[in-house]
């Protein structure tokens, strides 16, 4: 844990930054690469920690992967050659690579155990556990399951008929793998839909999957190849860099590679119902997920009321857009978010208590906040609760405050952006 003092004054922020690769596909690339049969290659791979322990991972289980810069190389003989690991598997702060991995080695030939962090000892897991229990799995753990350790003994699963409670692109990636292990038809039903990363990957893996009216079904047994995976720039760490550009003084810069994934773009909705400075260029790269060049200006920004159905699509990005609310004129409520209270910390409470140290004019909700702007800011010594998200907030917030911030665990930042300061030092004039 490293404490960092941030004392920026006020700047403009003028360039060009190319966003690390996305972390949700980074993930889904060595997964299935290590599913898969034959060789899988990688550019654009996020050399964060959290990418990183779902490599371990797997290397654990003796899928041979070699790392070069941001390319990575998988070559794997297929699930039914992985071997048994001596170890326990440690999946660090990652939600997605316990959760995840949950549904594929559910269905696996090998026993495995799987920890993380404190963080994740104390996310919810159940909601995971209880439909792949439904489709036969044997996974033991502490409070029947709710959170890790937990112990996977792999077996044949039967496939299932899914309705989501809540819309959790987690819960139903870790169903949609161990579905590829079941016998018959898997379904998932979604009310509103979650990010698509799972679904489209399984295709650029060689699987048949049919997605419509928020139902994604296909049947089990069949057989990944390995292939070449693009990684795009992450949404949810260029949203820091979008909110920045629109909140500090003369500034105008140009984000490179940025993923815009339909299921993932809430960022890019809210800002223009703010009425910020922005255009964006869409690029084709042929890959499986859009791209495109977006360039963010100095902004007048407006109050705007975010719930419903965009929520699923930005969640990861509440806590930045909260820190671009107080400085928007009017009022901004963000509705419908419940999930942020079972993130790496109850980001509602986090993102409340330390905007307000900063002077936000905020007040949690059962479901979200409500914020009032614009309001001044001032420095004041933050806590990051361990949560990248919650240390780049209050990173973005340092370079319009009056007086340093403070964060106590800068640290935690590089779980999905260990390039953020150095980003920061490239655009700040």
């Amino acid at each position: 844990m490293s404490e960092k003092e941030l004392q920026y004054s006020k700047p403009s922020l003028q360039g060009t930054i190319t966003i690390p690769g996305d972390k949700s596909v980074s993930h889904r690339s060595v997964m299935f690469g290590s599913i898969a049969t034959g060789r899988t290659t990688v550019s654009g791979f996020l050399l964060g920690e959290d990418c990183l322990s779902t490599i371990d991972c797997f290397r654990k289980l003796g899928v041979e992967i070699e790392v070069d810069g941001t390319n990575v190389t998988i070559n794997s003989a297929g699930i039914d050659a992985w071997q048994e690991p001596t170890e326990v598997l440690y999946t660090g702060n990652s939600g997605t690579t316990t959760r995840l991995m949950l549904g594929i080695l559910a269905g696996s030939s090998v026993h495995t155990v799987m920890t993380g962090d404190a963080s994740i000892g104390k996310r919810p897991m159940r909601r995971v556990i209880d439909p792949l229990r439904q489709m036969g799995a044997h996974i033991t753990g502490r409070a029947d399951g709710q959170y890790t350790p937990l112990a996977i003994q792999g077996t044949t699963l039967q496939a299932i008929d899914y309705q989501m409670p809540v819309a959790s692109a987690q819960v139903k990636s870790a169903i949609l793998l161990a579905g590829l292990r079941a016998e018959g038809t898997t379904i998932v039903r979604e009310t509103e839909v979650s990010r698509d990363h799972t679904e489209r990957m399984l295709r650029q893996f060689g699987a048949q999957v049919d997605v419509a009216d928020g139902v994604v079904s296909f049947k089990g047994g069949q057989t990944l190849t390995g292939t070449h995976v693009s990684v795009p720039g992450d949404i949810s760490s260029a949203a820091f860099f979008l909110a920045a550009g629109a909140i500090c003084r003369d500034s105008d810069i140009v984000l490179e590679n940025v993923g815009v994934n339909p299921t993932r773009d809430g960022m890019i909705e809210v800002l223009q119902n703010m009425n910020a400075a922005m255009t964006m260029e869409r690029e084709n790269d042929g890959g499986a997920e859009p791209t495109a060049t977006i360039r963010i200006q100095t902004s007048t920004l407006k109050g705007t009321t975010i719930e419903g159905a965009i929520i699923p699509r930005l969640i990861d990005e509440i806590p930045i857009i909260a820190l671009l609310a107080t400085q928007a004129n009017g009022k901004t409520i963000i509705k419908d978010a419940e999930e942020l209270k079972v993130k790496e910390t109850d980001r509602i409470t986090a993102v409340v208590d330390e905007l307000k140290k900063l002077g936000a004019n905020i007040e949690a909700t059962d479901d979200g906040m409500i914020i009032e702007g614009p309001t001044p800011l001032h420095g004041a010594n933050l806590k990051t609760y361990g949560d990248h998200r919650i240390g780049m907030m209050g990173a973005v917030a340092a370079l319009i405050t009056d007086g340093a911030v403070t964060l106590d665990d800068a640290d935690c930042i590089a779980v999905s952006y260990p390039e953020f300061f150095e980003h920061i030092e490239v655009v700040k004039k």
